[in-house]
């Protein structure tokens, strides 16, 4: 096997490890947030204004670290393995 598509398919693998971890990690951060807030309103019905202006900001916080490793996938994807291009010089196009 030549040494682009070995570089090519780690690429491939760690961006899916990348998008799974952060989405994994993101989907239960937000329902932690959900959850405690949920608990929240329901000690304090009168504080529920309060309460949503946090959550939407605790889960705007959440869903950043999403795009950042989104960012990071693409980064270690198209800029450190350069897949397609490996792809295609293999291919021998």
């Amino acid at each position: 096997m030549s040494p682009e598509v070995i570089i090519a398919s780690v690429g491939a693998i760690v961006f899916a490890l990348i998008a799974a971890a952060f989405a994994i990690g993101t989907t239960i951060g937000d329902g932690m947030v959900s959850a405690r807030a949920v608990e929240a309103i329901a000690r304090q019905p009168e504080a529920r204004p309060n309460i949503m202006q946090f959550l939407i900001i605790g889960v705007g916080f959440v869903e950043a670290n999403a795009f950042i490793a989104l960012g990071l996938g693409l980064y270690v994807f198209f800029g450190v393995a350069n897949v397609p291009g490996l792809i295609a010089k293999a291919l021998g196009h």
